[in-house]
Parts: C-alpha cells; structure tokens; sequence
C-alpha cells in the first residue's frame, strides 16, 4: 500500500500506515532491518520505533541493522535514531565477512547479459544466516529509496543483499556498477547491479516472509519528511517510490558547478568511505577543471573496517584506469572488490580536483594527501565557506559564485545533459 503526502507524513499518519498493514499480523517473532545511523534522514529510525509501540506488547521483535560493510552503530547513535525505543545491548551486529550463509547464485550468463558483456562470472546470493534459520514469522525490511552510486536507487532487495549480505556478493556487485559506469547507473531503476538484485530476489528469497517498508524523504534542517511510505512485497511498489524519488532527489543544473562545497555533518560522517557521497553524488553535475571541497568536520578515517582502511590508505583514490590495473596487479585489492569500487567512486578521474577539509587532530594532511586528495584545515574552510550561513544551491562568497550542498546523501546533482 502506499501512503503519500506532499508536506510530509505526520507521526499519526506513519502509525496509521502500519496499524493497517501490520496491526492483524499474527507473527510471533519478527525481525526488523533497518540502515543504520548514516542513513539518519530515511525516516527508518521513527518507523522502527513505531513498530515496537505497535507490536511490541505482543511480538518478540529483533533489530538487525543493514550494516553491509559499515561500523557497528554506537550507543548514542542506537538512542538518538530509534528514539529510545531499542536497546543498544539488543542490536543484532550484521557481520559481512563471518554472518552469512550462500542462497544460491546468478549466472554468470545473466551476469554477461545485463552487463553488456562487461562482467562474466556468476554472483554469490548470501544473506545473514539469522534470515533463513532465526525462526522468523515476520521480516520487516525498511528503507528509504534514494539515488545511489552501486545500485542506481537504493533499498528495496538492495537492504537484504547488500546491508545484510556477504563479502561475495558486497564485492561482486560494487564492482560490477564500477565497470559499468557510475554516469550509467545513478539515479536509475533497472540498472544491470538491481537487475542481479532482481533475479536473486525472485529465485531465493521467495519463501523469506520479508514484507518491504520503503521511504522517500527530504530534509528541513534536522526535520525528517516522509513524503512517501509504500508498504507491501511486489516491486510495482518499489518503482513507485523510486519514481517519487527520482521526482524530489534527484536535481538538474542548468549550468556545471566550477566550484561546489560540500558539508559532511559529523553526526552521520565519519570516513571518507561515507563521505565520498559528496564526489559522486555530485560529480555529474561539476565541470572539467572544476572544484570540490568537501567540509568533513567529523571525518577521522578511510574505511569503515580496520581492513578496508588498510586498502585504501594503499592505494589511494587514483582514478578508474589505474585501479582497475591495481586489481590485476595487487592479490589483496583482487580480493577486496568493494574496496577497489569505492576507490573508483571516489576519484575524479581527473577531472576535477577533490579537497577534504578536515580537522588535523582527527586525521592530518599528510593522511588525506596520501590518498590523492587535497586537503584544506577545516577550521580555515569553515571560517571561509561557512555552512551555518551558506544556504542550498548557489551562493556568492568573496565575489565568486558557488555551489553550496549541506547533505550530499539526499540528492543527486547532475547537468541537462547527463
């Protein structure tokens, strides 16, 4: 079912939604997979919540974030998102290298076809083992549908793959949308990553009891607004939030950006393997010769696990020609393909220049440097680019005319002819 308001659902509006769709369910034990805090604007963390005042009296209900290769969430993190509504000593950690068990696979002949030919091997399917053996009556996916750099447009069977699947499959589809192109697939439905998605969805989680609760949503400052909640398993629903989203996040320039700022709030940022969101969310959007810089108060690292910030201080983020040949050349980059995409993601190929405005006591200039990009004080770019005063979209700051993003999760910018 699909509820929709154009100002933003209203808390009583959200709790109607699911006393509809939830509120006769017979389960006894339901799991619950939400993002995690750095999706903090998808509305998960209310949905959630209202979840347990429906059902909690009544259900043993378990929360399960959809880390994929993300950092567990913090106590103060699990209090601020769920509202209080789920202890922290009860989270359930997705653990991508160790947690998962193999549903089957994709072709490698299918992999061939969506792929254009690109990509010929077939893709693991794997999910938390906790979703086929933990003696769920009920599985409650939710998310919100956004732009996004693997995929296309997240969530949807992405939330179950990918925030709770393996190494296999994390690694097998972040490179497949890296050699498919970035341009090709941002902001798109059936790109040949959900395609994948698709099939494993159809061939090997049609027996899972796994209900979809998918958002579209803005931001007015802290404000989460829920324009959109659509309930229900068939896919028909998820192209219509994808279609919402597409209609609210998704913002076309009339002219290419030669300088654009990008803030990185601390609350939700804290690697670069996160905030690179303001590279490729943006990039389609910014000239040849042109500008990034990126406010990243918060950011201290690289990856979100020991391992892959080992990888990408390696490596650095050099462009897609020389990582793929770092692939060829380098076993424990070979092994690591989500690493090696998100250093395609990361880079501008060249064609722009990319500067991380840190704190130095959380990560120096040597460090940013080190991975190939520039690097500014962040006390120096905010004393300059001022994100308690610049506004979204164009701004004039000392005579010349910017580009200002405050949360590159929620958009994507790209020119009139991209």
């Amino acid at each position: 079912m699909i509820y929709r308001s154009e100002r933003g659902l209203s808390d009583d509006s959200i709790r109607y939604a699911l006393q509809e769709n939830l509120g006769n369910t017979e389960a006894k034990k339901i799991l619950v997979i939400p993002p995690d805090f750095t999706r903090m604007y998808s509305g998960a963390g209310i949905i959630t919540a209202a979840i347990f005042d429906l059902l909690g009296d009544r259900c043993e209900i378990d929360v399960m974030p959809a880390l994929g290769t993300h950092a567990p969430m913090s106590r103060e993190e699990c209090e601020t998102f769920f509202l209080g509504r789920v202890k922290y000593e009860n989270l359930i950690v997705h653990r991508w290298r160790d947690d998962v068990v193999k549903l089957g696979e994709v072709p490698a002949e299918f992999v061939r076809e969506v792929s254009e030919g690109l990509v010929d091997q077939a893709i693991d399917a794997e999910v938390n083992h906790r979703l086929v053996d933990g003696g769920y009556d009920l599985i409650l996916s939710v998310g919100q549908v956004v732009p996004h750099e693997v995929v296309g447009m997240a969530n949807y069977s992405k939330n179950i793959f990918v925030g709770c699947g393996g190494s296999s499959m994390i690694n097998s589809s972040h490179m497949l949308g890296a050699f498919y192109g970035l341009e090709r697939i941002m902001g798109r439905d059936f790109s040949p990553v959900r395609r994948v998605f698709d099939y494993a969805e159809e061939h090997f989680l049609r027996d899972l009891p796994i209900l979809y609760i998918l958002t579209t949503t803005t931001n007015t400052g802290d404000k989460t607004n829920i324009h959109g909640l659509y309930i229900g398993r068939s896919r028909e629903n998820f192209e219509a939030a994808v279609a919402d989203s597409q209609n609210r996040n998704l913002i076309t320039v009339d002219e290419p950006f030669k300088k654009v700022v990008v803030y990185l709030d601390p609350r939700e940022f804290h690697s670069t393997w996160l905030g690179n969101k303001a590279v490729y969310r943006t990039r389609m959007a910014i000239a040849d010769g042109g500008e990034l810089i990126v406010l990243a108060p918060g950011v201290e690292k690289f990856g979100e696990d020991p391992e892959n910030d080992r990888l990408i201080r390696k490596y650095g983020y050099v462009g897609r020609e020389r990582v793929l040949e770092l692939v060829k050349e380098h076993p424990d980059l070979s092994e690591n393909l989500s690493v090696a995409a998100h250093l395609i993601h990361g880079s501008s190929d060249g064609r722009f220049s990319v500067t991380y405005c840190t704190d130095p006591a959380l990560l120096t200039e040597d460090e940013v440097r080190g991975v190939s990009f520039g690097w500014m004080p962040y006390a120096d770019a905010a004393a300059k680019y001022d994100p308690a005063v610049l506004k979204d979209g164009w701004n004039t700051v000392d005579g010349e005319r910017i580009f200002y993003v405050s949360n590159p999760a929620l958009g994507l910018w790209k020119r009139q002819d991209n």
